[in-house]
This record gives structure tokens, C-alpha cells and sequence, in this order.
């Protein structure tokens, strides 16, 4: 009689805090034993050589996500979700997106009709709010957050999504009464605004003019901005995909007066730059995300907040849209910068890129990747100690890593459907070659071993970063917050 479902035997086991030459065993999708030289297994997995990690937990991704525009991105949850699973994860968590006038209910049903059938790894919901009235604000987002969904984003940018301050303060309030984790785009409306119009006014219409309108300035003023609001209520934020000094040392001047303020960055601002949108013809156009990439300089910066603890979570952001009249170029072969589709893609190479350039350089150790990938999503999240760990009652949810593997990026070989990939030629070191969720083997030897539809959604809990206002233990003197004074 066979002892465990599956074996992974002599890896070495990585955590954010530990490591460990050990085996694992499951049983019925669950760790149940790390030991040495562990019983017989219906299959056993040689590790040898190799490095057994938590699977990833990709937290901020777009998957079939209509934009303000009405556009599509060009993955679903079949392709994205295989994608991120052959790029070392096993947990995503993409948007639900509220647009103006819809019901969030709805939006949350749209989705779970997406997801259901397609995706091939475990996923959830973030929400998306836009529209925040007195409905969505007192019935529908507070039973929502009670009901597992306990994160959502809003916007300080973008015409049809973003919020005012009064709005902000509205969403914040609410978060802090439900325990809720607030994620923001962080960038100045007006500043964006002001600098497109006088570049449009003068004929600067190319994608590099993208880069120049959202203003390093603007995103460090709207991070500022949005530290201060939720400094007003006492309500925990992140500031999520942070491509600047000028953003990043705002978090960390919060964070070094006990503010519970937390930082994101992506795989875009350590490896490309501003003068990627300066491409011939329109091929700028495939790097326009917002914010944009900066210089080398701002690549640094970032590295240096992965470094030293700024930014808790490393996410992809992965917002994919093909380059053509479906996607980037929705407006005409030679649309002006303010009429392309904003997005990367990047779901699949977050790992990589990660593992080599950092790991593999020297510029992070192998537990601060395991923490930045995927162990401070599921606290930030929800998931621990379910998801994220490598512990005795955790979900077997782990990636095999080659450290020593080369490959060169080729869109050809990726599993999205962007049709490019903004890393293309890039020598990377160290990939995840079998990836294992709940137990079942989804990624072997470059093959897809699972059917769409077989992945999980997920309940969260609320965010360990985040207490709701009955049980709030201030980390700080609230006699100066009188707007969390009011609202106790």
C-alpha cells in the first residue's frame, strides 16, 4: 500500500525563511510529511539537482479583461493561465473590472463564467472599482469582501476609471471598517493631462511621447498623495506597479514611520527603458504601459527597493494586447501615443527574468525571490498558509527549478497569445521545468498535463497586512489620524 500520492525526493527545498535537503509528501493535495527518505508513492519525482520552490502567485494580471476602451486582451483564461503555470506559477490573481454603471455582482458572475471552464491552475478575484456609489459602497463591495474576494484596486488616473479624493477617502474608509486591502494606481491625472495636451498641441504624437506625458513626477505626487489619504483613516494600501525613485521613496518614508504602506514593482521597469517606445515605425507602441518605463537610472532605484524590502511583492502586471487592429493599434496603423492600448505582456517570464538577473547576479538571494513571487502575495492576499509555503498541511503547490538552464526568450516558444514578447532575445538562467498544483502534475518536460477547467478559485481570508476596524491594533499614534478618529 502506497503512503503518499506523490513524492518529490532529494531537491533542495527553498521558503522565504529556510532551506531544506529533504523530500516531500502529498496526499490528497496537501503536504503531509517533509522528511528524509520518506515511504513508497503512487509517483515519485527525482529532484536531484534541483531547487523545490512555492509555486508563484502572479497578483496583478488582466486576463480577458475588456479596457475603458472596449478593447479585449488578446489571453483568456485557457492561454494566460497556461502561460503563467509553464512560468513556475500556480496561483493567479487577475481583476475583476467594474466600468461605470455596471453592477459589481454582475461584473464577479461575468468572470466566474470566464474562469470556470478555462483556467489550468488556481486563481481568484481582485475587483476593480470605478464606480463607487452608495450600492456598491454599503451593500455589494462590503458582502463581496465577506464572501472571499478581499482586495480590490482603484485608479487616481484614466478618464472613465479613475476616483477624486473625496471618492478615495469614500473606498478607504470603507476597506479599513471590512479589513479589505486597497491596491492603486498611483499617477496624476491632471499632470498626464496637462503634458499630453501641449505634446499633441505641438505635433508629438510618436509612442516615445507616451513615456514623457506620465511624468516621474506625476506618479511620485499621486503616491504622496495616496499615502495621505489613507494616512487619514489609518487603512492599509499598496501601491502597486512602481516604476520610479521619486514613488518608491514616498513608500519608504512611510514605511520607515510605521505607516502600513506596501509597495509593487514589475519585470518592465528593471528591464527596459524609455527609449524602447523610441522603436522605428510603430514598434514603440508594444512597450506603452502605464506608468511607462523610465531610464537606467530608475532600473537601479527599483533594485535597490527589491533590495533592501520597499517593495513586498514582484507581479507581471501582465496586460496583453496583440499589435495589430485588434489590440495596440485599435485606432489605425499610426495612431498617436494617447490612442494605443496600454499594456505588456509578461505573465510567463516573470520567474525567469526574476531568477537570472537577480538570483543569478547576485542582487537578491534565492528566499528574498521566494518571498517577493509568490510567500508576500498570499500574506498580502490571503492565501497563507495555504498558498505561498512550503509546509506540512499547505496546498502542494510547488515549482522545480533548473538554476542551471539557459534559454534565449523567443515569443515563439511563450504560451501567451500577445504575438511578442518585450524580453525577446534575452539570455535567461535558471527555469522552473515542472511545475505541481494541489498535487497534480500541470507542467512536465515542457508539456501541458492538465485540462482547462481544472483549476480552483479561491476564497481568501483578509489580508494579513490588514485588520478590519473592530479588531484594528494601531501600529501607530491615530491621535493624529482624525479621520480614523472619526471613524472609530
Amino acid at each position: 500500500m502506497t503512503e503518499y500520492d506523490l513524492a518529490i525526493r532529494c531537491g533542495t527545498i527553498i521558503t522565504a525563511s529556510s532551506k531544506m535537503d529533504c523530500d516531500i509528501g502529498v496526499k490528497d493535495g496537501e503536504i503531509v510529511a517533509l522528511a528524509k527518505n520518506l515511504g513508497p508513492a503512487t509517483r515519485n519525482i527525482d529532484a536531484a539537482g534541483k531547487l523545490v520552490l512555492p509555486g508563484g502567485i502572479e497578483g496583478h494580471c488582466h486576463i480577458e479583461q475588456k479596457s475603458a476602451f472596449g478593447l479585449m486582451t488578446s489571453d483568456d483564461f485557457e492561454s494566460a493561465t497556461i502561460s503563467a503555470a509553464f512560468g513556475g506559477n500556480t496561483t493567479v490573481i487577475p481583476f475583476a473590472a467594474q466600468h461605470r454603471g455596471d453592477s459589481l455582482r454582475q461584473v464577479v458572475e461575468d468572470y466566474h463564467a470566464c474562469a470556470v471552464p478555462k483556467a489550468v491552475i488556481d486563481y481568484g478575484f481582485h475587483l476593480i472599482i470605478s464606480d463607487p456609489t452608495p450600492e456598491v459602497l454599503g451593500q455589494e463591495l462590503p458582502a463581496l469582501v465577506k464572501s472571499g474576494l478581499t482586495s480590490f484596486k482603484v485608479y487616481m488616473t484614466y478618464d472613465r476609471l479613475r476616483l477624486d479624493d473625496y471618492q478615495m477617502l469614500d473606498i478607504l474608509a470603507m476597506a479599513r471598517r471590512e479589513g479589505a486591502m486597497v491596491m492603486i494606481h498611483a499617477e496624476n491625472h491632471e499632470i498626464i493631462h496637462w503634458l499630453t495636451d501641449r505634446l499633441m498641441d505641438g505635433g508629438n504624437s510618436a509612442p516615445k511621447y507616451h513615456a514623457v506625458s506620465h511624468s516621474r513626477i506625476g506618479e511620485g505626487e499621486a503616491t504622496h498623495r495616496a499615502i495621505a489619504l489613507s494616512r487619514l483613516v489609518d487603512t492599509p494600501i499598496l501601491i502597486v506597479h512602481v516604476s520610479s525613485e521619486e514613488a518608491m521613496d514616498e513608500i519608504r518614508r512611510a514605511q520607515d514611520l510605521g505607516f502600513k504602506v506596501y509597495g509593487e514593482t514589475c519585470p518592465q521597469y528593471l528591464f527596459l527603458t524609455a527609449e524602447d517606445l523610441d522603436k522605428g515605425g510603430m514598434d514603440g507602441a508594444m512597450f506603452c504601459c502605464s506608468p511607462p518605463p523610465r531610464d537606467t537610472a530608475a532600473q537601479e532605484a527599483i533594485w535597490r527597493g527589491l533590495q533592501n524590502g520597499t517593495f513586498q511583492v514582484f507581479s507581471s502586471d501582465h496586460a496583453p494586447y496583440s499589435f495589430d487592429d485588434k489590440g495596440k493599434l485599435f485606432a489605425g496603423p499610426n495612431p498617436p501615443f494617447t490612442k494605443i492600448a496600454n499594456g505588456v505582456p509578461g505573465i510567463e517570464l516573470r520567474l525567469p527574468l526574476l531568477f537570472s538577473e537577480g538570483v543569478g547576479n547576485g542582487r537578491i538571494d534565492i528566499h528574498q525571490f521566494v518571498a517577493l513571487t509568490s510567500t508576500n502575495a498570499a500574506r498580502l492576499y490571503g492565501l497563507f498558509p495555504r498558498k505561498g509555503t512550503i509546509a506540512v498541511g499547505a496546498d502542494a503547490d510547488f515549482a522545480i527549478w533548473d538554476p542551471e538552464e539557459e534559454r534565449t526568450v523567443a515569443w515563439k516558444n511563450l504560451h501567451d497569445r500577445a504575438g511578442y514578447s518585450p524580453y525577446e532575445g534575452m539570455l535567461l538562467k535558471g527555469w522552473p521545468v515542472t511545475v505541481i498544483n494541489r498535487g497534480r502534475l500541470v507542467v512536465d518536460e515542457g508539456e501541458l498535463l492538465v485540462e482547462p477547467g481544472s483549476g480552483e478559485f479561491l476564497t481568501r481570508e483578509l489580508s494579513a497586512f490588514a485588520k478590519p476596524l473592530h479588531r484594528l491594533e494601531p501600529e501607530v499614534d491615530t491621535t493624529r489620524n482624525f479621520g480614523a478618529r472619526i471613524l472609530s
